[in-house]
């Protein structure tokens, strides 16, 4: 319950907060590039629910139909707007909706496309639903720049699925295992921090001034 309060009163607050932000980034998507400002998608969430995750969309219109699931390198799809929301993680504010419906939390495993659900063995699908989904986790931060890894393989789906997937399951069972609100609280400090040292460190060039 204590969890549930938490994602509520900050979810809203956030919404709130960030109404100026969400219409200006809703308008600079529907301006760059045809198609609607917010993309949505099906995932698997708590208890194998399925549900559409909402997303400012970062590519161009039908982009699904001409490629993977999974974003590789510097993948043409993408909109001149997506490359900076991508970046910043702009393009996720908009589950914080998502979690208001109870659908995901601020904190918890990545939802995935039913397709890779289904390569979740038997005992580990079971643990990691049995959680909400979140915007963040311990994976989020340890693959923030997961698109550029990708882009360096020579099969991206097989790097995926053999490589990243795995331990992406291991952070989401022991997350699922061990959750408490205050390690939520420092996952969520976590990733402020992990994005922040990461643009500073892209906007440094060799010797290290800006």
């Amino acid at each position: 319950m204590p969890k549930r309060l938490f994602d509520l009163v900050f979810a809203a607050f956030g919404l709130l907060a960030l109404t100026p932000l969400l219409l200006a980034v809703a308008l600079w998507v529907v301006c760059d590039s045809p198609g609607p400002a917010l993309f949505r998608q099906q995932r698997v969430g708590r208890a194998g629910k399925l549900f559409h995750i909402y997303k400012f969309r970062t590519m161009h219109q039908r982009a699904e139909a001409h490629g993977p699931a999974i974003t590789i390198g510097a993948d043409a799809r993408i909109t001149r707007a997506g490359y900076w929301l991508r970046r910043t993680k702009a393009d996720e504010l908009p589950q914080l909706v998502n979690v208001l419906l109870g659908q995901m939390s601020l904190v918890g495993p990545r939802p995935e496309v039913p397709h890779y659900v289904a390569l979740y063995p038997n005992d580990l699908r079971e643990l990691i639903l049995s959680v909400r989904p979140g915007i963040t986790d311990h994976a989020s931060i340890e693959f923030r720049d997961e698109s550029t890894l990708l882009g360096q393989s020579s099969d991206p789906e097989r790097t995926y699925v053999e490589e990243i997937l795995p331990v992406k399951l291991r952070y989401a069972a022991q997350y699922a295992r061990s959750h408490t609100l205050w390690a939520d609280l420092k996952i969520i400090a976590r990733t402020i921090s992990a994005l922040w040292c990461y643009h500073s460190s892209r906007g440094r060039g060799p010797s290290g001034s800006a």
